[in-house]
């Protein structure tokens, strides 16, 4: 799993992390400047393909529809994370962050 920053230097991310197949993982995006109306978008690209959106986050968590019981974003004014639980060989991608301008 990797982790990169998308657009101008408002999101931080850890560069790579990694895990083994079925346990759960936290992808974290730093974002100090961020305003109480701007959304969070994650994004997923997977080897070989283009990114590909998976969830916006405002504030508060939510788990998403697909894959269904295994991601979920948790975000605050300052801070988000992305949590796959029981990760599976097909998910290993670049996971993006990116700020609402």
């Amino acid at each position: 799993v990797s982790a990169a920053a998308v657009g101008r230097a408002q999101v931080l991310q850890d560069p790579s992390a990694e895990t083994t197949e079925g346990t759960g993982i936290s992808i974290n995006c730093s974002h100090p400047n961020r305003q109480l109306n701007e959304f969070i978008h994650w994004y997923r690209q997977l080897p070989g393909r283009g990114p590909a959106f998976l969830v916006s986050a405002l504030r508060g968590s939510k788990e998403l529809l697909d894959p269904p019981g295994r991601l979920s974003v948790a975000a605050d004014r300052r801070s988000s994370a992305l949590w796959l639980a029981r990760p599976r060989r097909g998910d290993a991608a670049v996971y993006y962050c990116a700020q609402e301008t």
